[in-house]
């Protein structure tokens, strides 16, 4: 689990408003910059506070960065939980997953350039760790659980490694929702449709990832 070492209670304890605040300019300042060039005096700055008070709140930039993800993580992980939970077979599921994606990806852009930063992250190997330990492990658990379930049940394939089925879908939607925000992903959308993702019908995007996850889940040998 991600290790909260800032002051929590003194954080906790500002109002909503400005706490929020606090967060989408550190994570604007972490997507935009990487966690390396972030400046910690910059993100105080711009909300509206001193430097002493953000340490007050959190002890290093490392803790800042930290708090800042885990903000963003859990807006998804909470809508992709309500999904994946549901009764309805994992298909449907699918189809709902890719819709959340697809508008979260609009709604929270910043959050996803943060996970992409984090993605091509190069500094300690232990902030690595314990970081995908704490996004992709909950995720992971939700995915597989719903596969195993499905297969259970008899509405997938029975030839299918749960955890690797699970990794593969993880990474189509992870590229999916690089495409809507970062450049590189989205470039190379353009040069595989020939279309902006901006300017690409949303619908289209759907329809086609649920048919090639659908023929992954259901087709066997």
């Amino acid at each position: 689990m991600l290790q909260k070492k800032y002051n929590k209670d003194a954080f906790d304890r500002v109002d909503e408003e400005r706490r929020n605040l606090i967060l989408e300019v550190g994570t604007e300042e972490f997507s935009s910059k990487g966690y390396e060039s972030a400046n910690i005096n910059v993100i105080a700055k711009k909300a509206g506070i001193s430097i002493g008070l953000m340490y007050k709140y959190f002890a290093t930039k490392e803790d800042l960065f930290i708090t800042c993800l885990k903000y963003g993580t859990d807006i998804l992980e909470k809508a992709l939980y309500d999904i994946m939970i549901s009764d309805d077979k994992l298909l449907k599921k699918a189809e709902k997953l890719i819709r959340t994606i697809c508008l979260h990806s609009k709604q929270h852009a910043n959050y996803i350039k943060m996970y992409n930063e984090i993605c091509a992250e190069k500094g300690s190997i232990e902030r690595i760790r314990v970081i995908v330990e704490e996004i992709e492990s909950k995720r992971s658990f939700i995915y597989v659980t719903s596969i195993c379930q499905a297969m259970e049940k008899g509405d997938v394939r029975a030839d299918m490694n749960p955890k690797l089925f699970a990794l593969f879908l993880d990474n189509l939607l992870t590229s999916l929702q690089f495409a809507y925000t970062c450049d590189y992903y989205r470039e190379k959308f353009r040069v595989y449709t020939g279309i902006d993702v901006n300017e690409a019908d949303d619908e289209q995007v759907i329809d086609q990832l649920l048919r090639f996850i659908e023929s992954a889940f259901t087709l066997e040998k």
